[in-house]
């Protein structure tokens, strides 16, 4: 528990750090119809967008956009105050019940290690940041 904590810790410097230096971003068009502001990411969420496309896009959309399987995570319901980086953490590791949704219960992905976790987070929170959630 204390080395997920310290990850999310040091995740959350790193983009904090990327945020401070940052260029600005560029524009995309989302699978649902609107813009969605795809900035240029830091090395950790590029890597984390690798992953998060290679697992959690099916379910969460391409650019965090949505599907009819899953919620956009670009609606401030998602933001840190009220979801932290922990509460991606205990979703991916233990699974989500159903509760302000109408998606299903989320299961839990065994498959996606605690490295790769930090990278997904830190690639949600640069989106989040680039289309005014954070």
């Amino acid at each position: 528990m204390k080395k997920i904590v310290i990850v999310a810790v040091l995740a959350a410097v790193a983009v904090g750090g990327y945020f401070w230096l940052s260029p600005s971003p560029a524009t995309q068009e989302s699978e649902l119809g609107g813009e969605i502001i795809v900035p240029q990411f830091s090395a950790l969420a590029a890597e984390g967008e690798e992953v998060y496309n290679g697992t959690c896009a099916a379910c969460h959309g391409v650019n965090l956009a949505g599907t009819d399987n899953g919620p956009t995570f670009l609606q401030t319901i998602y933001r840190p105050a009220h979801h932290s980086d922990y509460a991606f953490v205990s979703a991916v590791q233990n699974g989500v019940i159903a509760h302000h949704w109408n998606f299903g219960n989320m299961p839990k992905l065994d498959y996606i290690t605690n490295d790769e976790l930090v990278r997904v987070i830190s690639y949600i929170r640069e989106m989040q940041q680039a289309n005014g959630i954070l």
